[in-house]
């Protein structure tokens, strides 16, 4: 049955993109009539609602475009998302919940839903760590763009001087695996801790240790949910998580056996960010991967970054031909 259920769903999604496509096709033959209209009226009336139909258009058709180069074998599957402050307290714990806050917002634009599995708060502000699933379409696909640390400079509002400061917080992204995909993990290798949640929750979140971390101890990989109902539910989702970021791990690395899978740290600080949001004494974002720039700061942190993964996907595949 379960089977079944992964081939209706795998038709379904071939069934949409064949339905998006005939759209496109015809949308574009609508086009052309209306461009012969334009050109006969020869008003500019008529020259505005074609540049707006064309717009329109062009959207849908780069949108189809880019979802060609989503190749990888597991970039059509969900996506967990993992943000940690870097070094600097609560400024880099308010800059990680404030990208929180963008890749939520992110999702919802593109029709995706979001679920915290984990969150560590920060002490006075922000928080110190986060776990994200994204569940959608593709959603791995564009996520893993974002892979990488990112730099924040600004007027602190934590400050009484009024300095400028600069923050760094790490995202890691990784691919939602179901489980059809085997992978061995032997008990003795783990360490499960129970805690009791944090975060307001309901009555049952916080009286119980109903919280979960399971450490991987021959890769040091940590995975952690607190954000169900049950202990059983929580630790089945966190070693999912775990088996996702091992698998992912592997996958990059191009390993067969669990034994090789080494986890990644890297600094979260200087000389390592991908992508710089600069607020003081300019507005700009800049990422330094494709050098791609926009100065409306306000929509970036609503959201608005699909032109940012869409110049690393395009970068991407020319630098794969």
């Amino acid at each position: 049955m379960e089977a079944s259920g992964k081939v209706l769903q795998r038709t379904k999604q071939f069934k949409d993109k064949l339905e998006r496509y005939n759209n496109l096709l015809s949308t574009w033959e609508d086009l052309v009539v209306l461009a012969d209209m334009a050109i006969e009226a020869g008003d500019e009336e008529s020259a505005l609602e074609l540049e707006t139909e064309f717009n329109s258009f062009k959207k849908n058709y780069d949108e189809m475009t880019l979802e060609t180069l989503l190749s990888g074998s597991y970039d059509k599957n969900n996506a967990i998302l993992t943000l940690h402050a870097g070094a600097g307290g609560t400024e880099a714990q308010d800059w990680t919940q404030m990208l929180m806050r963008m890749y939520m917002r992110w999702a919802e634009r593109r029709g995706y839903s979001v679920k915290v599995l984990d969150m560590l708060d920060g002490e006075d502000a922000g928080v110190k760590s986060v776990s994200m699933l994204i569940e959608g379409v593709n959603a791995y696909g564009y996520a893993k763009c974002e892979k990488g640390v990112h730099r924040l400079v600004r007027i602190s509002p934590f400050d009484a001087s009024g300095r400028r400061h600069t923050s760094f917080a790490s995202l890691d992204v990784m691919p939602e695996f179901n489980d059809e995909i085997e992978i061995n993990i032997r008990p003795e290798d783990l360490k499960v801790d129970t805690f009791r949640s944090s975060g307001a929750g309901g009555q049952h979140v916080n009286k119980t240790e109903s919280a979960i971390r399971i450490t991987h101890i021959p890769t040091g990989v940590v995975t952690a949910c607190q954000t169900e109902r049950s202990q059983f539910q929580n630790r089945d989702t966190a070693m999912k998580m775990l088996k996702s970021k091992l698998l992912e791990i592997a996958e990059r690395e191009k390993m067969d056996k669990i034994e090789d899978i080494k986890g990644e740290m890297k600094e979260i600080g200087w000389g390592s960010q991908i992508r710089s949001y600069v607020f003081h004494p300019y507005s700009m974002v800049k990422d330094h991967r494709t050098s791609y720039e926009v100065g409306n700061t306000t929509a970036v942190m609503d959201g608005e970054i699909d032109e940012f993964i869409n110049a690393f996907l395009i970068q991407s595949a020319r630098e794969n031909v």
